[in-house]
């Protein structure tokens, strides 16, 4: 209610009938608005009743005459004629003023609930994803990264075909995974397969694909374990196993976790989008660093890149070692030439 409702009526006054109990026979009365209340006299001036403004109600609204009682309290009434239609008016309209000051509990309860259900959409949409993902990462073991992995290759296989498996091969990649360890000590398994793969595919579990041009159109092993070394860094940028997660959606991560296996369609997407997309670049110091740290040179692997030695002067130039004392030797030629013909060529 406001002041300006309240000061209009303060001074008005009217007859009414006045009932204290159903069984009380009416009585004419005064009434009058006050501060917070309708003040009820009767003829000789005497006050027989206080209704607070705030908790009166009127039982037949737009009928005549007004009949009103307090709130809860149906049994003492106040009848106020036609007549008086001055504070029929002035009562109504300070009961409305009051109504509309009220609380709404119920409106209150549906703003609260929608409040909360944008909370829980919001967490649905942008925490659980993430927050799943990273369970996941973090208590998947190696085992079952590994089965994931395998999984993974059967849907790529589709493309690259089998593995290659020529005479003396699997010897040589075994001595190559030997003098590039995968980091971290993780268990690594290169395959050569004869197509599909843009250089080297370092999958879930640590096994890593490579394109069969590399070991069958250059001279030197250093083009094959420079993309290696890349195929790794790729992978400390990011776990081969996030990408996957992070592709399949929330519903990959919560049936990792619960089930410990992931939607066969999960696995045919992804193998689809690493056949697909190019490879996530990488700056010339992050390669480097991996050439240093692996004892690759990074020239033959940098005009592999682009002939012209353009776009990867940074690697030419900077190449740890392009002076001597050469780097440990990658392969014996015999194991090298081995490795050249793992796909029959």
């Amino acid at each position: 209610m406001t002041v300006t409702a309240l000061s209009k009526y303060q001074r008005l006054e009217a007859q009414a009938l006045w009932r204290a109990t159903p069984e009380a026979q009416r009585i004419d009365v005064i009434i009058s608005v006050g501060e917070a209340t309708l003040t009820i006299t009767d003829t000789r001036d005497r006050v027989l009743a206080h209704w607070s403004l705030a908790a009166i109600a009127r039982s037949n609204p737009g009928a005549h005459p007004a009949i009103y009682h307090p709130d809860g309290d149906p049994g003492e009434t106040l009848e106020v004629s036609a007549d008086e239609s001055d504070m029929i008016e002035a009562i109504d309209k300070l009961r409305a003023a009051i109504s509309r000051q009220r609380p709404r509990p119920g409106r209150l309860r549906f703003v609260g609930f929608l409040t909360s259900l944008a909370a829980v959409m919001a967490l649905a949409v942008f925490w659980l994803p993430g927050a799943a993902r990273h369970h996941a990462l973090a208590v998947v073991p190696a085992v079952k990264r590994a089965e994931i992995g395998q999984a993974l290759l059967g849907h790529l296989q589709k493309v690259t075909g089998p593995a290659c498996r020529g005479p003396g091969g699997a010897t040589a990649l075994s001595e190559l995974a030997g003098r590039l360890p995968a980091p971290q000590g993780d268990a690594t398994r290169f395959m050569v397969v004869r197509g599909g793969v843009a250089g080297a595919l370092r999958l879930p579990g640590g096994a890593v694909l490579i394109n069969a041009a590399l070991v069958e159109d250059y001279e030197e092993p250093d083009v094959v374990a420079g993309h290696i070394v890349a195929a790794y860094l790729r992978a400390e940028k990011r776990d081969p196993l996030d990408r996957l997660l992070a592709q399949g959606g929330v519903s990959a991560s919560l049936r990792l976790l619960t089930t410990g296996v992931l939607p066969e369609e999960a696995l045919r997407a992804h193998a689809e989008a690493l056949l697909t997309d190019p490879p996530d670049p990488l700056d010339p110091e992050t390669l480097l660093a991996g050439f240093r740290a692996w004892a690759v040179r990074a020239t033959p692997y940098a005009y592999a890149v682009d002939i012209t030695g353009e776009t990867v002067l940074p690697l030419i130039e900077a190449d740890p070692f392009a002076v001597p004392p050469p780097p440990p030797p990658l392969l014996s030629d015999q194991d090298w030439l081995r490795l050249q013909a793992i796909c029959g060529g």
